[in-house]
């Protein structure tokens, strides 16, 4: 950016402030000027240093002064509109933004105001409010996200949220059931519809999403000893429809093994559904979906997991079907698969995720291994 002739004189008003103008071109070409006041010409000669360095930087000489509520709604309607993130996703961060960060006090902060601490501030509000960690983190990433559109449209310097540590998250042991407690659960699910998803799920650690969006293309049991199931899409809520979208990362992409016992309950389970299917007659929906409702169409995830609900009980378990998923992987470990390989397996973006879940079973495992050591050395 330019700067114009006889810029940053500064000279005491008449009312005794002091005052100052700043005339430059701005990257359109566009000739612009500003002005700053203060009490003492030392405070408006700071004020106009700042303004020179932010040109000499190519940021904007005075950050925006709408409020954090307008610009939100702004960048739901259109960068994160238009981005690439999935539907869900994007609903999902409006509603977050919304409902965490247009409301007053923090959306009423002016962008030209808003300081690191009002962000630490709002992240302490929710705590106290008794948000999990999870939200706190995700509320942290959109409010992120959405200033850093303020700062690549000129707006705003430096993002103040980007200064502000994410909340760390909350680190607990994942519940999942021990073997009886499997017996016990199959034993109340034997004759209810769920039970192929949920011995599928035990069996895979697949996420319900990836399972209720599952084609039978996707999944390979003509040799039991090489069956695998290829998780190429997740079922979810997009504009109140359900669809099918891309898995969670890109790990997430992934195919699964599958136990004997699993490929012996999908046979049957192939076999129900063709009778289902005469029966449905003309209202069956040719989706190709492995676990369909009654009728061949998309089974409503909340209605799944209110079933599940129910049975859980009926067996005297707590826990969700997410349970299930925990249930696969800390069996695994216990039973020495290795934490990389369960990684792959329930396709986590990362080892750390797994590790910091799986925490309490990676220590046991590393007990056993000292024990091992001390038989070894005869100790």
């Amino acid at each position: 950016m330019k700067r114009g002739n006889g810029e940053g004189t500064v000279f005491k008003r008449k009312d005794g402030r002091w005052e100052s103008a700043l005339a430059y071109t701005d990257e359109a070409g566009d000739r612009q000027r500003r002005r700053f006041y203060g009490r003492t010409r030392a405070e408006v000669r700071s004020k106009l240093d700042e303004a020179l360095r932010r040109l000499h930087d190519g940021d904007p000489v005075k950050d925006a002064t709408v409020t954090v509520a307008a610009w939100v709604e702004g960048w739901i309607h259109g960068a994160l509109a238009a981005s690439n993130r999935k539907v869900s996703t994007r609903e999902n961060y409006a509603t977050l933004a919304r409902t965490h960060l247009v409301p007053a006090p923090f959306g009423l902060i002016r962008l030209d105001r808003l300081k690191p601490n009002d962000v630490e501030s709002l992240l302490v509000a929710k705590r106290n409010a008794g948000k999990s960690a999870s939200t706190q983190r995700t509320i942290h990433s959109v409010l992120r996200a959405c200033l850093e559109t303020a700062v690549r449209d000129g707006l705003l310097r430096r993002n103040p949220a980007a200064l502000v540590d994410r909340p760390s998250p909350q680190v607990t042991e994942a519940l999942y059931y021990t073997g009886a407690d499997v017996e016990l659960l199959l034993a109340a699910a034997k004759d209810d519809r769920l039970f192929a998803l949920i011995v599928f799920l035990l069996g895979t650690g697949v996420r319900r999403g990836e399972a209720l969006g599952m084609r039978w293309a996707d999944v390979d049991y003509q040799e039991a000893d090489k069956a695998i199931a290829g998780v190429r899409s997740t079922l979810t809520r997009a504009a109140g429809q359900l669809a099918l979208s891309e898995p969670k990362t890109d790990k997430s992409r992934r195919s699964v093994p599958l136990p004997r016992q699993v490929v012996d309950e999908l046979r049957l389970h192939h076999a129900r559904q063709a009778a289902e299917r005469l029966r449905a007659g003309s209202a069956w929906r040719d989706l190709g979906l492995v676990f369909p409702n009654e009728v061949g169409g998309f089974w409503e995830p909340r209605g799944v997991a209110r079933r599940f609900a129910v049975l859980a009980h009926s067996a005297g378990l707590r826990g969700s079907m997410h349970t299930l998923r925990h249930t696969t992987a800390t069996t695994l470990l216990v039973a020495g698969t290795s934490m990389r390989v369960v990684q792959e397996l329930l396709g986590h973006s990362s080892f750390a995720i797994t590790a910091d879940v799986y925490a309490h079973v990676s220590a046991g495992q590393e007990r056993d291994a000292a024990t091992r050591l001390e038989t070894a050395f005869g100790w």
